[in-house]
């Protein structure tokens, strides 16, 4: 399996698990791979890749969910944070926040970032969770328009940002059942 293969099925044949421990370095380098195609990796982010390409820690302190194709290539990757744990960074009791919802450059198209978001909003509902939040560069208008397109609304009292240069804008969504 490569994080770059190509994804030749339909978005049913698509499946949305936990990651799998043996699948942590692909999980990372697809991380990777996708910022880096959008161009938001740049020399002066490299604690931030680091971050990126850590898909252990991220299985260890969070929630990592997977998009795997029909052929069982890993084509896409979401974490999920709970407030207070160390993958949080903007929510707040009640809210589920997600970060890190990459789609490897090769896949994209065929709706696996709707899917893994969709899948945080599921895993919402069933922890119970009314709102699902995130924060995403002011310049992923791809990912702005699939979020506002599923319902979420800008959260402008979080916006934040973590370095010079970096300016982060939060989006939440209420999960109705």
């Amino acid at each position: 399996m490569t994080s770059g293969s190509e994804c030749s099925v339909s978005q049913s044949a698509i499946e949305i698990r936990p990651a799998r421990a043996a699948e942590l370095s692909e999980v990372g380098a697809l991380t990777i791979d996708a910022y880096r195609a959008d161009g938001y990796l740049g020399p002066d982010s490299t604690g931030y890749a680091e971050s990126l390409a850590d898909a252990t820690s991220r299985m260890r302190a969070a929630e990592l969910l997977v998009a795997v194709d029909g052929v069982g290539a890993l084509v896409g990757t979401v974490t999920i944070a709970l407030p207070g744990t160390e993958y949080a960074e903007i929510s707040r009791d009640g809210e589920l926040e997600f970060r890190m919802l990459a789609v490897a450059p090769s896949s994209r198209g065929h709706g696996i970032g709707e899917r893994l978001t969709r899948a945080v909003i599921a895993r919402a509902r069933e922890l119970g969770l009314p709102r699902v939040v995130l924060c995403s560069s002011r310049r992923m208008a791809v990912a702005h328009r699939l979020y506002e397109r599923l319902g979420f609304v800008r959260l402008p009292d979080r916006d934040w940002s973590p370095g010079p240069g970096v300016d982060l804008i939060a989006f939440a969504l209420e999960v109705v059942d």
